[in-house]
């Protein structure tokens, strides 16, 4: 067995473990549907009252003025960008290096729609107001991301956004929100998801990571943007005879958890706290900005992984499945806080915080 097997094992056995909101499993879907009537009819290739009313409800809450259920927000963000590009006639956009179109979508992009990238700013921080005034080419859009999730969750301050959206709109610029967390990070901002979505063109929001739901994904904006959105839907084969289970999905967990993104915001302060009082530990950001942060730790994978095996086994309770390596010396790995963590009790986290604590200090440098 290998050492990344024996912590993902480790992690599986035990009692409790501490991020997200529970098992991907079909129970995520069984609670949904207990008291949905079975009569209620399924929309077909998007038509039909069960999506017409979350799409509905979703602008609203949005701030636009329609919106578009996708079965992905990859589909969903491919097609917001197209559009954008033929409107303006430039088949160009920008967003950061380590944007998801750019490291996770096989460059779909690029060879579904053929449109070049300018990648902007250094891959180790946020997007500034001077790396969209600095731009040299012209773009028909420009796409941020919030919270920047592949380094750690980080945002810009509020007047970032409002004078980075004023620009865009001087210069002629859509600008798009790949709002997979948005959610997660209003309680940050102390901003509505309408004022944070009016600085923007185009939203895209997931339901799916904080929500917790199956899948899917809301693309909003104006009327004529989101009806060019589902004449592309139909071209990707986003139009399923039958979307219903990520519709419901979504509209319950949605109801259930976007009220609860202020504990899980100030749960997630308050974990990084306890980290950061461990020897060879730290979080990015120091602070987090919402309910998701990246956990550093000064020792090699392989060696992490055998730590955090042993306190599993020690304890019941599972930080994480797996331990990413940055470097030779040094490894990672990214926190998202859900309505587990409340359920473990205080005292037995700290626990393994303190065997953490010791473990590290065992480590020769």
């Amino acid at each position: 067995m290998s050492e990344k097997n024996i912590l993902g094992e480790a992690y599986k056995k035990t009692t409790y473990k501490v991020p997200g909101h529970g098992p991907k499993n079909i129970q995520v879907l069984k609670e949904v549907l207990m008291d949905i009537d079975g009569e209620m009819e399924s929309e077909m290739y998007g038509k039909g009252k069960v999506i017409d009313d979350f799409q509905e409800k979703m602008a609203k809450y949005l701030g636009k003025e329609s919106a578009v259920f996708f079965p992905s927000g990859t589909m969903a963000q491919q097609i917001a960008l197209r559009i954008w590009c033929d409107q303006k006639g430039i088949n160009k956009v920008a967003y950061h290096p380590l944007s998801h179109l750019e490291i996770h979508e096989e460059d779909g992009l690029k060879k579904l729609h053929h449109i070049e990238t300018v990648l902007l700013a250094d891959k180790d921080r946020i997007i500034q107001l001077e790396d969209v005034v600095g731009l040299k080419d012209g773009i028909a859009c420009l796409l941020l991301e919030l919270p920047q999730r592949e380094i750690g969750g980080q945002l810009p301050d509020y007047k970032t956004l409002e004078d980075i959206s004023t620009y865009c709109k001087e210069k002629g610029i859509k600008l798009h929100l790949d709002g997979a967390r948005l959610f997660e990070i209003l309680p940050y901002y102390q901003k509505s998801a309408a004022e944070v979505c009016a600085l923007f063109d185009s939203v895209y929001v997931s339901f799916y990571k904080g929500i917790g739901g199956i899948a899917g994904a809301i693309l909003a904006g104006n009327q004529a943007f989101t009806e060019e959105s589902k004449i592309w839907k139909r071209r990707h084969g986003g139009d399923l005879i039958s979307l219903y289970p990520y519709i419901v999905s979504a509209d319950y967990y949605f109801d259930r958890r976007v009220g609860n993104m202020k504990q899980y915001y100030e749960e997630a302060k308050e974990f990084a706290r306890y980290f950061n009082e461990c020897h060879g530990v730290s979080t990015l950001p120091l602070e987090p900005v919402s309910n998701m942060f990246h956990v550093h730790f000064e020792a090699p994978k392989e060696e992490m992984e055998l730590i955090l095996a042993s306190i599993y086994e020690e304890t019941g309770i599972g930080l994480t499945s797996y331990v990413r390596e940055v470097s030779k010396t040094t490894s990672n790995y990214e926190v998202s806080i859900g309505d587990l963590y409340a359920q473990l009790p205080k005292v037995d986290l700290k626990k393994v915080l303190q065997l953490l604590d010791e473990k590290m200090k065992t480590i020769k440098v």
